[in-house]
């Protein structure tokens, strides 16, 4: 099956060596009989492309990485009918992108100028320069804008005659001085061969303990300082992701390129990552500024839509703030971001009714979602805000995090960002019967269903894989490798076995179409979800107190064609 003929077909959603060691594994597991007609969409984390850093989603260039997949890959996965859903990354690149490198050894003749937001001239007019060579905008400027990290978001960036250049840098960043090599310094700054070595030994531990060079401590060598600061400004090395100029026509042109190579890998979907950071005004939020970031999409809409290729614009926003609702209008899918706590929720009241008024709404107002229970960040809980009480969403955090999540907030700040760090398996209390429910419910709800892999076997917290990734690594507790006989092994499971059996039937019944007539019903512990249309009917019918369900599927004749009870 593939995605022109069944739009709301089951989407894998994995890194290309989340099974195995690269993508060539993953392929040969879904050869496997257990996963006929299971898939139609594979959603593949950017680690398949020429990266960095944060698993992926610092993009040096559109390249396949070579360590993780070819085009043998997306090619077998094409002829197992599956066709792909890709990134594309829109508010930044890695300083090791050939954009960002050519700045760095070209500076002002460097076409790629421009390509960056450089801070000072962003900001003219509405700060006043600081002893260090950027601006500090005015508090009216810059109160209401929205941070994703403490303190200012730029990185300073050498230029070949050495001028520091402030450049505009939402996410990471790291400046790393490199350790010192005596005959470097003999070469480089005419010192004699033994106080080049004694300098490197007074200095290369300071600069391994992280320290810049003017925390250094030069002792007798105190006279070198100038010099040898220098030198190691003049050779340091960044680390990190730098904001693209969407005012730029190079960084247009960027996009449009990166989005035929997506096409002609075989994507027909293209998730748009940190869209919503990607425009920046003077005095604004900076973070969804409008009408800025509805331009930009329908610019990306432009792009897309002669390519076949359909854009799903990826956004953390409460329910309350409607920016849902906003996208549903303008004619995008929307992630369903609420479902996954929606479900927990459910399970937590023993009650269908907040998934049966959000399923109504998906269906009222004619909303196309892509759904899940896990996927490779956390379970989002700060969507929830506006459509469940605060103390209810404090409930969830509370019991995901008894059972071994973990809470990390938006820069260290309490009650600002509700993202658990969890597997969805120990989230449900590792209790095989409501994961397979949670999966039921997720297959009958409106939309089309992503399915994490580690979902899928069952996988518990990784605390171990946390500790190894240690500070920041906190993700890290939902995204176990598993090698290509563990996931076959984990074949034998009767959890994994029927979820498959579930997820085929939702990929290949004819009722589950665009257009077929969705409805609900809840009495007491029990929710209904039934969909119809001339093909025939499929009914789920469940117990949130027992955790138990049916699932029935019937033919337009009312022979039955699938069932499942537990």
């Amino acid at each position: 099956m593939n995605e022109e003929r069944n739009p709301l077909g089951v989407m894998l959603n994995a890194y290309p060596d989340s099974v195995g060691s690269r993508l060539e594994d993953m392929a040969a597991l879904l050869r496997r009989p257990e996963f006929r007609e299971v898939f139609s969409s594979f959603y593949i984390l950017p680690s398949v492309f020429n990266t960095d850093l944060d698993r992926g989603f610092s993009l040096i260039d559109y390249e396949l990485s070579e360590t993780l997949a070819d085009r043998r890959d997306l090619d077998e996965l094409r002829r197992q009918g599956i066709d792909l859903t890709m990134d594309l990354i829109l508010n930044h690149i890695s300083v090791l992108s050939p954009q960002f490198q050519d700045m760095l050894k070209r500076g002002d003749e460097s076409p790629f100028r421009d390509f960056f937001i450089d801070w000072n001239r962003f900001w003219a007019g509405h700060g006043e320069m600081t002893p260090s060579g950027w601006i500090q905008p005015e508090e009216e400027a810059i109160r209401g804008m929205f941070f994703r990290k403490a303190g200012l978001p730029l990185l300073m960036v050498r230029f070949p005659d050495g001028r520091e250049v402030p450049y505009w840098n939402t996410f990471y960043q790291e400046l790393r001085y490199f350790p010192l090599e005596p005959l470097s310094l003999v070469k480089e700054l005419g010192t004699q061969y033994g106080a080049a070595c004694a300098l490197a030994e007074q200095l290369n531990g300071q600069l391994a303990q992280g320290k810049a060079p003017g925390e250094l401590e030069f002792g007798p060598w105190e006279k070198h300082r100038e010099a040898v600061c220098a030198y190691l400004e003049a050779h340091r090395g960044y680390l990190g992701q730098m904001d693209l100029n969407v005012k730029s026509p190079l960084v247009l042109d960027y996009y449009r390129e990166s989005l035929t190579k997506l096409r002609d890998y075989g994507a027909r979907m293209v998730r748009l990552d940190a869209f919503a950071y990607a425009s920046k005004e003077v005095g604004r939020h900076n973070f969804l500024n409008e009408p800025e970031t509805w331009d930009l999409l329908e610019t990306m809409k432009e792009m897309a839509d002669p390519l076949g290729l359909t854009l799903l614009p990826e956004i953390h926003a409460s329910y309350a703030e409607g920016t849902y609702a906003r996208l549903a209008e303008k004619g995008y899918p929307v992630y369903d971001f609420f479902l996954p706590g929606l479900i927990i929720d459910a399970f937590e009241r023993r009650s269908g009714e907040m998934l049966r008024a959000w399923g109504e709404e998906i269906v009222s107002r004619g909303i196309r979602t892509v759904n899940m229970l896990g996927c490779h960040d956390g379970i989002p809980l700060l969507d929830l805000r506006g459509l469940l009480p605060e103390e209810d969403i404090l409930r969830l955090i509370a019991a995901v995090v008894g059972r071994g999540g973990f809470v990390k907030d938006l820069h260290g700040a309490e009650n600002v960002y509700y993202q658990v760090n969890a597997t969805y398996f120990s989230a449900l209390g590792e209790e095989e019967g409501r994961l397979l429910l949670a999966r039921a419910l997720q297959l009958f709800m409106p939309g089309k269903p992503q399915v994490w892999y580690l979902d899928l076997f069952a996988g518990k917290n990784d605390h171990e894989a946390m500790r190894r990734a240690g500070p920041g690594g906190h993700k890290e507790i939902n995204r176990t490798n598993l090698s290509l006989a563990q996931a076959e092994e984990a074949l034998e499971k009767g959890v994994v076995l029927d979820q498959l059996a579930l997820m085929r039937m939702r990929n290949t019944c004819p009722v589950f179409r665009e257009g077929a007539e969705i409805s609900f019903g809840t009495e007491g512990s029990r929710l209904t979800i039934q969909w119809r249309n001339d093909a025939g009917t499929a009914a789920l019918e469940a117990d949130l107190e027992k955790g138990s369900f049916t699932a029935v599927t019937r033919d337009a004749r009312g022979g039955e064609s699938f069932r499942m009870e537990r």
